[in-house]
């Protein structure tokens, strides 16, 4: 682990304006994770806990504060800056796997490889990845002949397929029975190990976040050691 820190927020805040007045989200959050590191968070539902990834993800802007990764802040970027960035160093894990119907599961591992830069061919990485996710012999199947576990691991082999600093899951077990969801939970923790990327895995799933080394719990728009 080096002395700095590859992904840092300092005072990050969210707030959202409603009838009523502000809602704060976030307030004051600060962080700070190296490479290989390990985060779990967990709280009620409406808690923040998917706003505060998608600031770390760069989909949406905090009210106040700063977030770096790589020593970059995504958000003094342009659009055309923060895509390539978001592409290239950072990769998302959904609930809902996100995979696009038409496309078969190799098609679909490659899709971030699409307006990769510098553009090269990234078939075998991702036959690669497939195989390490067990779905070797599944490349030309397409998602709706997969089950819920398949597709999250389509989801995972994607989410690493350009080797991005940072893997952002949000819920990536919370469609899964409990076999299925341990079986994608130690796919994901030994990815992770072997990837070296920064983890952070928002989860209702209190095995799973036992099992990264760090884990906070977001309680009244503030992070508490949990």
């Amino acid at each position: 682990m080096g002395t700095e820190a590859a992904l840092q927020t300092r005072n990050l805040s969210k707030q959202y304006e409603t009838p009523r007045g502000p809602l704060v989200v976030l307030h004051d959050v600060t962080l700070s994770l190296a490479p290989a590191d390990g985060l779990s968070i967990v709280g009620p539902s409406g808690s923040g806990k998917s706003t505060f990834l998608y600031i770390l993800g760069s989909l949406e802007r905090p009210s106040s504060g700063h977030v770096t990764l790589a020593g970059r802040d995504p958000f003094a970027m342009n659009e055309r800056e923060l895509a390539t960035f978001r592409n290239r160093e950072i990769g998302f894990v959904f609930q809902d796997h996100c995979l696009l119907p038409q496309l078969s599961v190799l098609e679909n591992v490659l899709t971030p490889t699409l307006v990769a830069t510098p553009r090269s061919d990234f078939t075998e990485r991702a036959t690669q990845l497939l195989d390490r996710v067990g779905l070797r012999e599944r490349l030309e199947h397409r998602p709706a002949e997969l089950s819920g576990g398949e597709k999250q691991r389509v989801a995972i082999a994607r989410a690493l397929i350009l080797q991005p600093s940072l893997l952002l899951c949000d819920e990536p077990t919370g469609n899964l029975d409990g076999t299925t969801a341990q079986a994608v939970t130690e796919l994901l923790l030994e990815l992770h190990s072997e990837q070296r990327t920064i983890l952070v895995v928002v989860t209702h799933n209190e095995a799973l976040a036992a099992r990264l080394p760090d884990r906070r719990r977001l309680t009244g728009a503030h992070f508490e050691s949990a």
